[in-house]
Parts: C-alpha cells; structure tokens; sequence
C-alpha cells in the first residue's frame, strides 16, 4: 500500500487499476484470470436472471416485456463484490484442501451467493427441479423473490447458509461461533459497509480476545466497502485509509486492502491477497498447536473496496448507477414499462456473453466447472450449514441425582440456581467439545460459579498477577463471557447452527438488548421446520435470573420481565417459555431443554435462595404436566373450591401461597384450591398451541364457574391473552408487574404491583360473592398487615422477619 501522505493513499475512490497491500507478482497467468472472470460473469448473469427474468432465461430471442417479472425484486448491489470473493475462494480451497463456511453479512445479498450455489451444482442437488439447463435455469430465476419461492436474503433455503442477514449486525459473530471447536474451519464473513455502522458489529470484531488457535478454528472477514447504503455514503467508506487501518488495527486485526473496478488487475491483487491471509492463518495455527501455547495474533481481514453494483451500466438517463446508492436495489426498476430501459437492461446482460458461458442446453461449460470445488470441498455443501447433521446428542447425566431429596413443601429453604449449577457442571465435564456457556459477565453473579470446578473462562486477552485470585480466567474453557448481549448471543447462535450446543445465562432485565435477534432466530427456526435437507439443531436455551421481583435494591430500571411478551409473540412451533417455582422443578426443565431441539427455550429462575415446594418424584411429574393442583396446599379435596389460587413463577407462586395460607388462617371455612404452572403455554387452547390445555381440562383444574386469583411473574395482560375465550374467563383476575418499582424492599415492590400475600388475599375476599360482608374485619386485618410491613421496611431498611422467613405452616390436608 502507498504511503499514508500519497495522494494514492488518502484516495477513496474504487474506480481504477486495482491497488492492494500485497502486490500480486503475477500468481494467476492469463488464462487462469479468463476463466476465473468468465466463472465470475455466469456468476453476475445469474444474479440478474434472478432479479428480472421470468422466461427467456439464456436471451436465445430479443428480451421481451413479457419475459420480464410482473415485480422485479431484489437487491443488486452488493452481489457483485461478494460472488467475487467466493469465486476466489474456490481456488484456495482447491489449492490447500481447505474447509470454508461462508458467511453473507450485508443482507439482501443472496443473488450473488445463490447463484455460486447454482453453479457448483449443490442447488440443483438439494432442489431437483432447479436442473443445470435451460429450463432449470428459467424456475432457478423465476423462483427468486416470487410467491412460493425464496426471499432476498441468504435464507435457510439457501444451501450452506447459517446467516439470513435480514437484520445486520450479527455476521461476525454468528462466524467466530461456528468456529468455535471446530480448529479446521475458516469461515469468511463478508461484512456489508452498511452492517458494519451497527452497535452489535461494532463490539463483535472482539471476538478474537475468545479464540484460541490450538481449538479453534479461524474467521477471516471481508469488509465489503462498496460506497453505499440505500440512499446514503457509508462511514467507512469516507475515511482514510489510515484512519481505516489504525482502527482494524485498534481492534486487533492486520487489514490487507484491494480496492479497485479494473477486473483483470483486480482478479489478480485479490488471489494473491485470500492467499496472503490464508497463510497468515495456517501459521498462526501451526506456531499455536506444534507448540501446544494458545496465543492471540492480529488475526488477517480483508478490506474489499468494490463499486456499489460493480459492472452495472455507468449511468441511467444520465444519472449515475454503477458506484452510487440507485445499485443498491433493482437498478433499472422500470424495464416492463420502458421499452428504452428493456434495451440496456438487455445489452447490460449480454455485455456478460451468456452463449461463451453457458452450452445450447444451458449447462455451464466444463472448463468453468473445473473452478469450483467438488463434494463436500463446496462452499455451499459444507455440512456446517446445515449444522443439525453434524450435531451429536449431549452426554447428560442423570439430572434426579442433584434433585434436592428431602423437601418439607413450603418449608425447606435452599438456592434453586446454586444447586442446579451443580448439574450444569458435570453437562460442562462431559461435553468438553460441543457445550458452551454464554453470559454477558454474569455467570459468577447468576450464582453458576460451581461450573468453574469443571472450566474456566475463556480469555486471549492480557493476563494481570491478580486474575489468579479467582479470576478463572484461562486460554482455553467453556465459559464465554462478554458485556455484549449481542455478541454473545451471536456466539451462541452460530455455534449451535453449526452443531453444538449451549445455554446463554443473563439478568432478566437486559436481555431486552437482544429481542429483535432472538425474534430472528426464531425465524430461522420456523422456516427451517419446512425445508426438509435441513436438520435439526439444538434449542437456544436463555436462562433469565436476577429478576423483575428481587431487584429491589437496583431500582426501576432493573425491573422489566418483559421478554415473556416478545417470546409469546413468535410462533407456536419454535418457543417454549417455563418458570419452574423451585430447584427440583429447575433441575427438570433444564434437563428437557438440553435435550431438546429447534426451539427457544426460555428459563426464568431467580438466583436467591428460596423456599422449596417438591420433593424430586414430585417435581418430575409436575414438569412433565406443565400445570398442576398441590394438593399439599389445598383443602377443596372432593369439594368444590371457592376460589383457586395460582402461581406463576418462584417469587409469585411463594406470594400466592403464603397469600393461601392467610385465607386459611383467617377464614378456615373456605375451600382453597392451589395450582401451580411451570409451562407456560399450557395455559394457551390446545387448538393454538402443541403445549396447549383443551377447555375441559382447564376447567379440571382452574374451575368454569369460581374466581382465580392468578399471581403471575411477568405483565398480567399476557394472561390474559393466552387465556383468551377460555370458559369462565371473565372469573380470572391476574396480578403481575405494573411498571411500579423503585429503590425498594422485596416485599415493598410486591405491594406496588399488587402481588403481595395481603393484596392476593383481598383480592379473593373481594371476588368470593358467597362471603358477603362476613369477611370484612379480615379484610381489614390484611390491610393494617400489609401497612405495618411497609413500615417497618421503610423505617429499617429491610422487611419483616415474618415476611422475610415465612414458612408453609398447614398439614398435607386438611
């Protein structure tokens, strides 16, 4: 590269002879560059069959309004830079036997990478129809952003892809993900300049303080620099060369620059510099393993300055296309309508020569074909796309061997999270390979620390003489921990496409950070389920403690359970939402979620000791029904109830229990029924949801015709929406969060959102119509209660013994 003072340097522009890093000293010969530039033009005629054509598919007549799509759809813009690159890949995975994911970052992107897919021939293996001729190249393009067909973005449709892209932000780290593990991996990221403006991006580049080069694979990303966003520069794409590489630098990396739109000398400086980087890699891995030292090099990227819809007519109607924001998207939007436009979009086309590229039939001609990869050595076959077929069940052990074994119900006292860490311990020990845990530095706080007697945490960075003192921090572990939701989730969800497993653990209230990106998996999930060459993958288990109840002394801001809302919205197919009341029915859920498969999983558990409800067999059986009446804290056996008292989580079920026992005390004539509910969608119509209850057996256990006071860990409307025409709706009144917090107590926070035992309690005297006026001095009894306790917290800081250390003080039956 010139010298950062040259004008050569501080240029910006990506018109020209190419200009790169790594001189290129003639590595590919002049016939090599033909073909590799005629592979490339088959490459950009298919991406644009793909945004236009419906018929006429190889231009065997003049093109024709009829030809074209009734929507022409699709983004052109970055197609160009990034079949370039895959192109140049191919011949490095020829050369050095090389296994490569490719990773599509910026998007609506997916011409250029389905029609490599095409080319190679795995699109016509996974879809038969799509044949390597004329007629399967018309449904290849016909398909292409077209009812029933496939959508703009990398999706799950789309051989070797385990990024969409739909939301930016996520290439990098969905690509160290996959690697993780996995040390014969090098997964090319291609990061669009736009994505690269994203807060997630920002924090994922990273990554390389968490890779270790004897276990790991390695991830070279290509930041993609074309200019553009939709309809504005990009910052990267403004600054200098020397701020750009002082900032990969900052980062941690060695950037190699190829910038250019000459295609020969661009051909050659971008061989030489794939090549450059992949060396870099392997010497880095070979120095890593034959010395058996983890260390952490400033890993090789590529910074790839292309023009925005590189080969795309210079201008339109004398305004500027080709290396300006109009490529983006459809470049010549109005080709059915403008008899000119059809013109140039033709001569645009055949300026490609398709009949050089392409035999009579439509078959890529066989000195083309020789450039790509066979079997497996295919970017778009390689099995880590499709990660399920490479996933291998988890070795658990026995999850009842850690059940806490004698539990007085409502009476012994114990932490649900520090014991199930136990658990979590020994799946970490036996899966040494393909378990992970993710957490934005939170694991020793969420109370999992006992995971440190199996691993450590993951930490390339410096290491200071005081880490030792119970830093845990080591080269190589299962621990991945970074005060990034974003990253860690994308961690985390990159390594589980690509066929592992894990668990992300985070406080309740901040996984908000990542709603829209789960909201994307599940997505992918959802699709997925209807693509039958792709295999399952293990759920995404989020673990959420640190919540909305006890965090009293954190104030307001740390009080928000609302990611149960954003979860219940996706679909019925792909989530699972429980809160197991104690640490048996913790132990139980978390079993089943490791196991499981295509789901997100979420987990809410509070982190603190609390009082335990069932003892091991128990517990099971409560799990496995998702719903269930203690008959332990009821007195309506064989009787009908007068009300039902329900609880929805740990600190809401403890809540509606000790709320139980007062109506007990006070008005022991009252039938009491109590239920508890760990699976959430149970309480959805089995016409809605697989998990879902049939009316009769709601009404088995909730009762048609009496009121249920239900306490619930989250907003009370969410209830009430999945209860929706349930019989005897009108009878169900649910307490939950109200946005009410403050600094508080526990027990002060309860009272703001009406959740406490005393407001429960009144709450069923006020509904029970058969009580009449019977109960009002208990009532009143309940409100001096519950004032006397706001006193006392206010005048010492902390709430009542009474309340504090309330235990369970009734008989199995009564």
């Amino acid at each position: 590269m010139a010298p950062s003072d040259s004008p050569e340097a501080k240029s910006i522009s990506a018109y020209g002879v190419a200009r790169s890093t790594i001189k290129p000293e003639k590595l590919l010969d002049q016939d090599e560059i033909r073909k590799i530039d005629a592979y490339f033009q088959a490459s950009l005629y298919l991406c644009l069959g793909m945004l236009y054509l419906r018929d006429n598919p190889l231009l065997k007549e003049p093109l024709k309004k009829e030809h074209i799509k009734a929507r022409v759809l699709g983004h052109w813009g970055s197609d160009a830079g990034q079949s370039f690159t895959w192109i140049h890949l191919n011949r490095v995975i020829i050369k050095y036997g090389l296994e490569i994911l490719y990773i599509s970052g910026p998007g609506h992107g997916a011409p250029g990478i389905l029609s490599q897919s095409y080319l190679e021939g795995v699109y016509t293996e996974v879809y038969p129809d799509k044949t390597q001729d004329e007629d399967g190249m018309r449904r290849f393009f016909k398909q292409f952003s077209f009812p029933g067909g496939i959508g703009s973005h990398a999706t799950p449709e789309t051989p070797g892809s385990i990024h969409e892209g739909g939301e930016l932000g996520y290439s990098i780290s969905h690509a160290f993900g996959s690697v993780f593990d996995r040390p014969d991996l090098i997964t090319i990221a291609v990061v669009g300049d736009g994505e690269a403006e994203t807060g997630p991006l920002a924090t994922s580049w990273h990554s390389t303080k968490f890779l270790n080069p004897i276990t790991d694979g390695a991830v070279l990303p290509v930041l993609h620099l074309n200019g553009y966003k939709i309809n504005n520069p990009t910052i990267l794409a403004r600054i200098s060369h020397e701020e750009l590489a002082s900032l990969f630098k900052g980062y941690g990396w060695t950037p190699y620059f190829v910038e250019g739109s000459d295609r020969h000398s661009m051909h050659q400086a971008m061989a030489a510099t794939v090549e450059h980087c992949i060396l870099q890699i392997r010497k880095f891995q070979k120095q890593a393993r034959e010395s058996q030292t983890p260390f952490r090099p400033l890993w090789p990227m590529i910074v790839l300055r292309t023009l925005k819809g590189w080969t795309a007519p210079h201008d339109l109607d004398g305004k500027k296309l080709e290396g300006f924001w109009r490529a983006h998207q459809v470049p010549i939007p109005d080709v059915a309508v403008n008899p000119n436009h059809l013109k140039i979009l033709e001569s645009w086309m055949r300026s490609y020569n398709p009949e050089k590229l392409f035999d009579e039939s439509g078959e890529l001609n066989s000195e083309l074909k020789a450039l790509a990869p066979i079997g497996n050595a295919r970017i778009s076959a390689n099995p880590v796309g499709n990660g399920g077929i490479l996933r291998k069940p988890l070795n658990l052990p026995d999850f009842r061997k850690y059940m806490l074994p004698d539990i007085e119900a409502g009476i012994s006292v114990a932490g649900s999270m520090t014991n199930m860490a136990k658990f979590l311990r020994d799946v970490i020990s036996a899966n040494m390979t393909n378990f992970r845990l993710f957490g934005p530095d939170e694991t020793e706080s969420n109370k999992l620390g006992e995971v440190y007697k199996a691993t450590q945490k993951v930490w390339l960075g410096q290491y200071f003489e005081e880490d030792k003192d119970g830093g845990n921090l080591a080269t190589s572990g299962r621990v991945m921990e970074m005060l990034s939701e974003h990253t860690v989730e994308g961690w985390l969800e990159g390594y589980i496409l690509s066929g592992r497993h894990g668990l992300l653990n985070s406080y309740e209230p901040f996984i908000h950070i990542i709603d829209s990106m789960v909201n994307q998996h599940c997505k992918w999930l959802e699709k997925c389920l209807e693509i039958e060459w792709r295999a399952k993958v293990a759920s995404l288990n989020i673990l959420l403690t640190a919540t909305v109840w006890r965090q009293d002394h954190n104030g307001f801001t740390h009080q928000d359970p609302g990611f149960l809302d954003v979860i219940a919205n996706k679909s019925p197919e792909v989530v699972r939402i429980y809160l197991p009341p104690d640490g048996n029915c913790l132990l139980s859920v978390m079993d089943h979620c490791l196991r499981s498969m295509n789901y997100v999983n979420v987990i809410v558990a509070d982190k603190q000791e609390h009082i335990q409800f069932l003892g091991p067999q128990d517990a099971i059986e409560h799990c496995a029904k998702g719903v269930g009446i203690w008959d332990w804290a009821s007195n309506d056996q064989g009787k009908e109830p007068d009300v039902v008292l329900a609880g929805c989580g740990d600190v809401a079920t403890n809540e509606a229990l000790a709320a139980t026992a007062l109506l007990r005390e006070y008005l022991p004539n009252l039938k009491i029924r109590f239920v508890n509910v760990v699976d959430l969608f149970r309480l959805i119509s089995g016409t809605e949801h697989p998990h879902g209850m049939s009316d009769k057996e709601w009404g088995a256990i909730f009762t048609v015709d009496k009121p249920i006071i239900f306490n619930f860990h989250s907003y009370p409307w969410l209830v009430h929406r999945l209860t929706y025409k349930r019989p005897g709706q009108y009878n169900l009144h649910v307490r939950g969060y109200k946005e009410k917090g403050n600094i508080d107590t526990p027990f002060e926070l309860a009272v703001r959102n009406q959740t406490d035992r005393y407001s429960l309690a009144i709450e069923a005297i006020d509904r029970i119509e058969s009580l009449g006026n019977t109960a009002s001095a208990v009532r009143e009894r309940f409100i001096k209660l519950q004032l006397s306790a706001i006193s006392v917290a206010y005048d010492k800081g902390i709430d009542p013994e009474h309340i504090r250390n309330w235990r369970w003080a009734f008989p199995s039956k009564s």
